[in-house]
């Protein structure tokens, strides 16, 4: 490591302690819960009483994490868990009106959107964004990586160590230790228990090979 790098080590360190310690002060009493070492950086908007966060987890800039307690006339009690050691990378655009859960060890790359709210559109004599909201949950496993610009729609479960592909659009339900990409996603590819191997799958996740 040259001179530099070494200046700059404990610098880069000091800060994210003193970040941790803001973090701590900002969002300790007013977060559903609160883990320790917890490193939260200047979210756009994070509505704060809906969102319970495990020990380890870093957010990084410009997120907007919002619950959706009340629209077009109707109540909602969304709930918002990071669960440990999740990374969350800048831009994350997150919009919950019941339950939205990022499992442990899961990290999300750069700009992508989570939600479990679609807008009704079926009254045409009213515009789209004053329609009653349809919810339904969003379910994203342990050890799983999101990569950029994915889009995760309502209703989807994502089962254990899946890699989503950058610009992505995922939605319905997919089992654990799969590849899923595409615009609509699909499975690519799945690991297969018998060989102990990841191996090619058609569209609805059967093995191309037929073993």
């Amino acid at each position: 490591m040259d001179y530099k790098s070494l200046k700059e080590e404990p610098l880069r360190y000091f800060h994210s302690i003193y970040r941790k310690i803001i973090t701590n002060t900002l969002y300790k009493s007013a977060l559903s819960s609160l883990g320790s070492n917890v490193l939260i950086l200047k979210p756009l908007l994070i509505t704060k009483k809906c969102v319970s966060i495990g020990n380890d987890v870093y957010i990084w800039p410009n997120c907007r994490i919002e619950g959706i307690f009340s629209y077009a006339g109707t109540s909602y009690s969304p709930q918002i868990m990071f669960d440990a050691r999740c990374s969350i990378q800048q831009n994350l655009h997150l919009t919950c009106a019941e339950s939205v859960y990022i499992g442990k060890n899961t990290a999300i790359a750069a700009n992508v959107s989570i939600t479990d709210i679609h807008h009704g559109y079926e009254d045409i004599e009213v515009p789209i964004e004053e329609q009653s909201l349809i919810v339904m949950p969003v379910y994203i496993g342990d050890d799983c990586k999101i990569n950029n610009n994915a889009v995760i729609l309502p209703g989807t479960s994502i089962g254990k160590h899946c890699i989503i592909g950058a610009n992505s659009v995922v939605k319905g339900s997919f089992p654990n230790y799969c590849v899923i990409v595409g615009a609509p996603a699909k499975i690519v590819k799945r690991y297969c228990e018998d060989v102990k191997q990841w191996r090619s799958t058609h569209s609805d996740g059967s093995f191309k090979d037929g073993i």
